[in-house]
């Protein structure tokens, strides 16, 4: 019998600043705040693919007097995270993100979502295979508006996939703008840039299963 990850439980090192899941989340939360401060527009779009309790987002757009003119969408699969992130939005008076309970690994989760601005695939691609790992870095065009950013994480456990998540996405027509991969901890985080043409949204099949 397949023991399965219990994903409220696994927020719990959040509470630990010094853990590695804390400083993957700054370094997240970092760079979703310098993409806010690089962008003007007056309307942008972000999804967050298994958004989990949408720490990253909520973190940062509850300190934000901007947050209003972003159209959040957050996708998370358990309800009990969807249940806090929801309680943790309305704590920060941010009532406005749309966190819907949903499979972030069906194409059909992101009808309405997507083109995005900013694509948040954190906490994603160590949970899935390899094979959905590519197949899901190939359909990120589709989720993208043009000149959007994706920021993603992987752990760099042996063997390292980092490596071809990065070639995937340059082969994506993504541009890397940052890399992560501190000596002391398995985590990385990734910043690229979408330079390629934006592909319409086929909202049919799936993308990933998540193996835990």
């Amino acid at each position: 019998m397949t023991v399965r990850t219990d994903w409220q439980a696994w927020h719990e090192p959040y509470a630990d600043a010094n853990s590695p899941l804390s400083r993957r989340l700054r370094l997240v939360q970092q760079h979703i705040a310098s993409w806010l401060d690089e962008r003007s527009e007056e309307r942008l779009t972000v999804v967050s693919a298994c958004a989990g309790q949408g720490h990253d987002l909520i973190g940062v757009l509850a300190a934000r007097p901007d947050a209003r003119r972003l159209r959040v969408t957050l996708l998370e699969y358990d309800a009990g995270n969807v249940a806090t992130a929801r309680a943790a939005a309305d704590r920060a008076g941010l009532s406005h993100l749309v966190i819907r309970q949903a499979d972030a690994g069906q194409l059909s989760s992101y009808a309405g979502a997507v083109p995005a601005d900013l694509v948040l695939m954190v906490g994603v691609f160590g949970n899935i295979s390899d094979a959905d790992v590519e197949r899901s870095v190939a359909a990120l065009p589709q989720f993208c508006a043009a000149g959007a950013t994706v920021i993603w994480t992987r752990a760099r456990r042996t063997p390292d996939l980092t490596p071809a998540v990065r070639r995937w996405l340059r082969d994506a027509a993504f541009v890397e703008e940052a890399f992560h991969a501190p000596d002391d901890a398995r985590f990385s985080v990734g910043v690229h840039r979408f330079a390629g043409t934006p592909r319409p949204l086929d909202a049919t099949g799936t993308l990933f299963t998540f193996l835990r």
